[in-house]
């Protein structure tokens, strides 16, 4: 994504300074719960790996069996939400989560009636059946819904295939999650893995777009029209409706840059703090997924280092989003990371000259995914092997780093 240059009358410090202060990256909110974590930064984005604990664990100390527990318990949950993408949410969000994710299957839908010959009225008496299966508890994981409801879901032969879509089924739970019919629940109860079964619910949906912009506002602005279009897949005249209705105004005179009224006066009284602190964090943290534009987190000598393990040529600001994880401080990106399962530790390469503070955050959040993760993916398809390139990227960077003092 392009977007407009950050205005230099505010000062670039300044603001990645606020988007971490207002993304709890500053200090830590020991004692916040998992709810409130989320309804205070952002929906997490979640994709079978570790961004979810690593964020909250960044945020508030929060630990993994707090986390499944609130998973457990409903305080949170992982649901198609905006643009139909998966985030974890907490519970005062799940009815709008579900409304400004429900275009997502119904476009689905469109797409398999116009190419497949798939009817809606065939779809729905599908998503009656999957109810009465659901209906005696669960949860049934795909397989065994599709026995359970026998021939009312359809093969869709090889050109259902190419579109990746083999049955009808995926379309009706794709149906019944946006409309609060059933959830999806990971059969371990961990969200870093994607093994899931579906159980039955009754959610009510309710929002529209106005309510997203406020939302993303409170945690993400100063932000353009852009960025808010990015996070929340609307078009541009929904989208623009919905921040003019939020209220929200120009950081400063004809700047695209965006801040909630209520937000006005904090934002004028901010200070960047002057003492370092240092987080590690999953490359999809909201604090760049929220805006979707790395450069704002990077100065630009950091922006021209060449990828880790990446192609000749191929630099770290030339990427739309991160191909590692990031260490963050104030608001700006100062290193890399990845997780080595084989030694049990975190490679890391530092834009900074290292200090007692960033080696204390090392140690720490090492610790956390070693005892309690046992893993940091990036993505349900990330693993040790195919990380390994970067690892030893990382490694040979940080060792020259060393090497030249």
């Amino acid at each position: 994504m392009q977007h407009a240059p950050l205005p230099e009358t505010v000062g670039v410090e300044r603001l990645r300074a606020w988007w971490s202060h207002r993304q709890w990256l500053d200090r830590p909110r020991t004692g916040a719960s998992a709810a409130e974590v989320l309804a205070a930064t952002g929906w997490a984005r979640s994709v079978g790996g570790a961004a979810p604990y690593l964020g909250l664990f960044a945020r508030a100390g929060l630990g993994r069996a707090a986390v499944d527990a609130a998973v457990a318990g409903l305080q949170v949950h992982e649901l198609p939400a905006a643009r139909g993408c998966t985030y974890v949410l907490p519970a005062a969000d799940f009815a709008l989560g579900l409304a400004v994710g429900a275009a997502a299957p119904e476009g689905e839908l469109a797409a398999a009636a116009k190419h497949l010959g798939v009817g809606r009225d065939e779809v729905e008496q599908l998503c009656l059946a999957v109810e009465r299966v659901l209906s005696d508890g669960g949860p049934l994981d795909p397989t065994a819904i599709r026995e359970a409801v026998g021939d009312a879901v359809r093969p869709l032969g090889e050109a259902g295939r190419k579109r990746g879509l083999s049955t009808t089924l995926p379309l009706a739970l794709g149906l019944m999650q946006s409309r609060g019919r059933i959830r999806r629940v990971p059969v371990n109860g961990r969200l870093d893995q994607q093994r899931y079964g579906y159980v039955g619910w009754d959610q009510p949906v309710a929002g529209n777009a106005v309510d997203l912009a406020r939302r993303y506002f409170s945690w993400a602005g100063p932000a353009t029209l852009g960025h808010f279009r990015w996070f929340s897949g609307f078009t541009a005249a929904t989208a623009r409706r919905a921040v003019a209705e939020a209220g929200a105004v120009p950081l400063t005179p004809g700047s695209e840059l965006l801040l909630l009224p209520e937000l006005v006066e904090e934002f004028a009284e901010f200070q960047v703090p002057s003492e370092p602190h240092y987080t590690l964090l999953a490359g999809i943290d909201g604090i760049h997924l929220l805006h979707r534009d790395l450069s704002r987190l990077l100065d630009p000598a950091d922006a021209a280092r060449p990828l880790p393990a990446g192609r000749p040529g191929r630099t770290f600001g030339g990427e739309a989003d991160p191909q590692t994880h990031l260490v963050l401080d104030r608001g700006r990106i100062v290193g890399l990371w990845e997780y080595d399962t084989e030694r049990a530790e975190i490679v890391h390469q530092s834009f900074v000259p290292p200090d007692d503070a960033l080696r204390e955050a090392v140690a720490r959040t090492e610790a956390f995914v070693r005892d309690e993760l046992g893993d940091a993916r990036g993505f349900s398809l990330d693993s040790p092997r195919s990380r390994a390139p970067k690892i030893a990227a990382l490694r040979a960077a940080a060792l020259a780093r060393r090497q030249a003092g």
